[in-house]
């Protein structure tokens, strides 16, 4: 919406930000596995597990995919409930890094290239920490200024 090109639809835009269940993660998931079992959630995910859950996702959807993922693996290898080993192997590491957070957004390289005036390139190496480190500054102050979440 900030961009040149969408100034006219910006200028009637009002952006505001969601937060969503941020801080209700544990509660989220307990709820989601009594609407979706049986079961009591200790049969089915350790507390540690849990825990992993909560403090590294943030979203409902983020929540329900990788839900889904630790289930498949621990029925690949026989194992229950779901361990807080079994969570680390599926979570992706790097789920907040800035290309992951921008990318949600709506954000990827050409759309930001656009938006910084830099070649996609130069965007792919900053996103990927292979940038020089004044170049890297100055790309970072423009997304901030732009109220881009990095």
């Amino acid at each position: 919406m900030r961009r040149p090109a969408l100034e006219e639809i910006g200028a009637r835009t009002a952006m505001f930000w969601l937060e969503g269940i941020k801080g209700q993660e544990w509660a989220y998931i307990e709820w989601l596995l009594a609407q979706c079992t049986k079961s009591e959630s200790a049969e089915i995910l350790t507390e540690e597990a849990i825990e992993r859950l909560a403090a590294g996702l943030s979203t409902p959807l983020q929540i329900e995919q990788f839900l889904t993922l630790p289930f498949e693996a621990a029925y690949q290898v026989g194992q229950k409930p779901v361990t807080v080993e079994i969570i680390d192997s599926v979570l992706v590491a790097d789920l907040d890094a800035m290309e992951a957070t921008l990318t949600r957004c709506g954000y990827n390289a050409r759309a930001l290239a656009e938006l910084l005036n830099a070649r996609p390139a130069e965007i792919r190496a900053f996103l990927h920490g292979q940038l020089a480190p004044g170049r890297t500054q100055e790309l970072h102050a423009q997304l901030l200024s732009a109220g881009l979440p990095v």
